[in-house]
């Protein structure tokens, strides 16, 4: 290469439907802790200044799977793949000649393990080869009917596969022209008799195929993951028509007197969703639940709860602790605190170790030491993945 800053580009190919996962969607949109798999591959890239722009081979069958994993990152516009993995680069390949790359990696979107140090080193490489890509030398004994296969200079070759760009698009063309099938890009390189390069690289650089793989992905991708608070606070006043029975964090407690609200009024369990809603910055119930909107009349407040826990779950997080503090003269709150626990940790699967619930008055101070109304405040403490 001439220049001392190529332009470099990332083709991605994700055109596969991975039938040796046997799973119901195609392995590159597997979930890993809250994110699909290409979403990962595609961070690593993403992260790195030295890459211009990035090109994924998709299939249309899997658009709606596609357009999730690559929300937020600034890609080209996908291209649809082949029958084989070959066609889908070779596609790819044609779509990035506008763009004029120098240097192009070719990288499996299953592969989201692969760490920038040996990306560097690839694109080092390329700048004084046509041919470069990571590899894995052989360390166990290989055999091949029942004959032992010197391993010495054995390589189990990986990806990112990087080449000169023009070289590659030509290596394709003749591929085609020669109807010669390769196994990889680079045997297609090897084919037109161009050294590659091999750039040591590890175990972790492995492919998902399995779900064994899948797991292992899991391990190696744990993210680091952060401590969250949240507050939330709720109000409700009492109706003035007599009732049997107040409705508390999901429990129906012995009353004289029930909470007026657009939904059932649980004071509790609005403070609670209103603070995992704060912890994930995610707005807060009336956003998610306008008032306004009358198919939340008389709605039973788990709903709102469940909301606010789905969405924790879906950014890979969890609940650590909760401190519940109502704050009323009437009902008397301490003989149901042990059920309140108990339900909360039942419905939200959470240990009752993790569960404070406590009560105080205001000295007859305030509308609640009127007996006008409850408070309630709730402090929730979350562990999510920190992808900032």
């Amino acid at each position: 290469m001439t220049q001392t800053t190529p332009k470099i580009a990332v083709l991605i190919v994700a055109a596969g439907v991975g039938s040796r996962m046997n799973a119901d969607i195609p392995k590159q949109y597997s979930p890993i802790h809250g994110r699909m798999v290409l979403t990962h591959t595609l961070q690593i890239f993403s992260d790195m200044p030295e890459i211009s722009c990035v090109q994924c081979v998709y299939s249309k069958d899997h658009d709606d799977f596609y357009q999730q994993a690559v929300n937020g990152f600034n890609t080209l516009p996908p291209v649809e793949g082949g029958a084989t993995r070959q066609e889908s680069v070779f596609e790819g390949l044609k779509a990035l000649k506008g763009k004029k790359p120098d240097i192009v990696l070719i990288h499996d979107a299953a592969r989201p393990c692969v760490k920038p140090q040996d990306i560097r080193n690839l694109i080092n490489t390329l700048k004084d080869h046509k041919s470069a890509t990571l590899a894995m030398q052989v360390s166990d004994t290989l055999v091949q009917n029942d004959v032992i296969v010197p391993r010495e200079n054995a390589w189990l070759i990986q990806t990112p596969q990087g080449f000169d760009f023009d070289t590659i698009l030509k290596a394709h063309e003749h591929a085609l022209d020669d109807r010669f099938i390769g196994t990889d890009d680079t045997s297609l390189i090897s084919h037109q008799k161009i050294e590659t390069q091999y750039i040591p690289c590890g175990r972790y650089n492995l492919k998902i195929t399995t779900q064994d793989d899948l797991k292992m992905a899991e391990k190696l991708l744990q993210p680091r993951m952060e401590t969250r608070v949240g507050n939330g606070f709720d109000v409700h006043a009492f109706n003035d028509a007599p009732a049997q029975s107040i409705r508390l964090c999901g429990i129906d407690i012995p009353h004289n007197k029930s909470l007026k609200g657009h939904s059932d009024a649980d004071v509790g369990l609005h403070a609670i969703t209103d603070a995992i809603f704060g912890a994930l910055a995610d707005g807060d119930i009336g956003s998610h639940f306008p008032p306004s909107d009358q198919k939340f009349k008389n709605m039973d407040s788990h709903v709102f709860l469940d909301k606010s826990v789905d969405n924790l779950k879906s950014r890979g997080g969890k609940i650590i602790h909760m401190d519940i503090t109502f704050m009323c003269e009437e009902p008397k709150i301490g003989k149901h605190r042990e059920a309140i626990r108990d339900h909360l940790s039942n419905h939200l699967n959470l240990s009752t170790s993790r569960i404070s619930v406590k009560a105080t008055t205001t000295e007859k101070l305030g509308f609640t030491g009127r007996g006008e109304g409850i408070a309630c405040q709730a402090v929730v403490t979350i562990e999510v993945p920190s992808h900032d």
